[in-house]
């Protein structure tokens, strides 16, 4: 089994949370790509008054209907052009979305889980794996390890798919059943799994003494003010004197969400310069009058799940010397993506900027490298043991 596996592996290359699904384009039946080309190439920066040769495409679709053995769904093969066409553009991060695809994930922006198995995933060594089960909810009560390798859903192999992809086939109908087949140790485990709603806040708070850990899992609409609401009615009461601000696994989210994070430890200052297209710059600065953590003493935890809006939070307050990173490298995901609507309900996803620390550094492709370097193993979380916490409550 182990050999058989390894031939398999694959790199997907790409986001922790939202790589794009990469769709052949081969699949144009029923187009008139005239007016496909007049109407959504515009969304992508093209001018469509000049000469494309876009009649290539209505050739495939020509010869695709005449020959084709098989019912042909325009919808779907419409969605696949458009799917295919942007992932053309090269860039990893930058994605079509349609209808359905766009509601799912603007929704989890805003922090609705929805229902599903409970866990967290993203590509490690080439492979999504899962990072950590949710407590209580089914993955976690079945079994399923952080680090087994998502090789199979409901026996459709997904191992070489990215955790968008799998994530769709995952989530759900509330009470639905759902088969997760995974890879742990060279061998394959089954999970027959009934999907339930997921509550998984994106903030929340824990105390030893007068030290907080605080945990942020993502950066979504309601991050900021959970937190805020948090430091105000639990912080001063207990007297806290140390933060340690747990950032792993925190695949990112709004910029505004960091943006009002780091509001609690630096007062109006820059916290992320982004330069776009056409040497565009745009500068984020801290809210003013919100720094209540400022001479807190401030541990921030990372890991390779450590990415983009979570990766400026670390950066901004490395820079400003306003906290202690300790952990492992981050992601190195240094751009900065636009979220357009589509008129048929969709969704592009567009890469439109590289984002650097305020003292100018840029992290794409390299991570945030920490002052104190502490390795946590899936051995070690699968036995509720972190070393990382253990090492920052030392601090």
């Amino acid at each position: 089994m182990t050999e058989k596996w390894e031939e398999r592996k694959v790199s997907l290359g790409g986001a922790i949370i939202g790589a794009v699904v990469t769709l052949a384009i081969g699949v144009f039946a029923g187009l008139n790509w005239s007016t496909f080309a007049s109407n959504f190439l515009p969304y992508l920066g093209f001018q469509t008054t000049e000469k494309n040769d876009w009649h290539e495409l209505d050739e495939v679709y020509s010869v695709l209907s005449r020959y084709y053995d098989g019912e042909l769904d325009k919808d779907q093969l419409l969605d696949g052009a458009k799917s295919g066409l942007v992932s053309a553009a090269g860039d990893v991060y930058t994605a079509y979305m349609n209808r359905d695809e766009a509601k799912d994930y603007e929704a989890a922006l805003h922090g609705e889980a929805g229902t599903g198995i409970g866990v967290e995933m993203a590509l490690r060594d080439g492979y999504v794996r899962i990072l950590r089960t949710l407590p209580g909810n089914p993955a976690e009560k079945a079994g399923v390890k952080a680090g087994d390798i998502i090789y199979k859903v409901n026996d459709e192999l997904v191992y070489d798919k990215t955790s968008d992809y799998i994530a769709s086939k995952l989530q759900g109908e509330k009470g639905s059943k759902v088969k997760l087949t995974v890879v742990r140790d060279g061998e394959e485990k089954s999970f027959d799994l009934i999907r339930e709603a997921i509550n998984n806040v994106s903030a929340y708070a824990e105390y030893d003494g007068k030290t907080a850990v605080l945990t942020v899992t993502r950066f979504d609409g309601d991050t900021g003010t959970l937190v805020q609401k948090i430091v105000k009615d639990e912080f001063e009461k207990r007297g806290i004197n140390k933060v340690i601000l747990d950032l792993r696994n925190n695949g990112g989210g709004y910029v505004n969400a960091a943006k009002d994070l780091l509001s609690l430890w630096i007062d109006g200052d820059t916290v992320l310069v982004q330069k776009g297209k056409n040497d565009q710059e745009q500068t984020t600065k801290a809210n003013r009058n919100q720094a209540k953590l400022t001479n807190i003493k401030t541990i921030v935890l990372v890991n390779g799940g450590t990415a983009s809006a979570s990766e400026i939070v670390a950066g901004a307050l490395k820079d400003y010397d306003k906290a202690t990173i300790l952990g492992e490298q981050t992601y190195g995901k240094g751009v900065v993506q636009t979220l357009l609507d589509l008129s048929n309900g969709g969704l592009l996803k567009v890469t439109t900027a590289r984002w650097y620390t305020p003292k100018g550094t840029s992290i794409n492709g390299e991570g945030i490298t920490p002052d104190i370097e502490v390795e946590r193993t899936f051995d070690d979380i699968n036995h509720s043991r972190d070393p990382q916490l253990d090492a920052a409550k030392k601090q």
